[in-house]
């Protein structure tokens, strides 16, 4: 576990179980459907949710920047280091000496970071910015 002032981060443990039950069928949110029109089987979220292990890190979010985009003080984020950063995608970048979590603004040679949250500024990238895209966002987990 490695702590930035704006994101904790973590790194996916080998997982030794065979995941847990999957109910097949989906989950009603309107009236409920029988028992017995389910089947089960075994899911791992590792394996849903992490396609380049090596590349694959957690963070916690700290703040509410982004709570328009879903993502709220203390969800995990799922990142991956792998992808290739695009217009439109939610990265975690590291700038000017934090860790921050926004959605990439590209247009010709410029870019942005977009918070979710109109109580928050756009922040233009110049020269003079120590600007690197850390990895991006592929998944959210929350808790209820």
């Amino acid at each position: 576990m490695t702590t930035a002032k704006n994101l904790t981060f973590f790194t996916p443990k080998a997982s030794l179980g065979n995941g847990a039950i999957l109910i097949d069928t989906g989950i009603s949110a309107g009236f409920p459907s029988p028992a017995d029109d389910f089947r089960e089987t075994r899911i791992s979220l590792d394996e849903e949710l992490i396609k380049n292990k090596d590349a694959t890190f957690f963070a916690k979010v700290k703040g509410q920047s982004m709570i328009d985009a879903g993502l709220d003080d203390n969800d995990l984020l799922v990142i991956d280091r792998s992808l290739e950063p695009a217009n439109n995608k939610i990265a975690v970048c590291f700038l000017d000496g934090e860790f921050t979590v926004k959605r990439l603004r590209v247009e010709k040679n410029e870019v942005w970071l977009q918070p979710e949250n109109p109580n928050y500024p756009i922040i233009k990238i110049t020269e003079d910015n120590d600007f690197v895209i850390w990895g991006i966002v592929t998944n959210v987990i929350k808790k209820v």
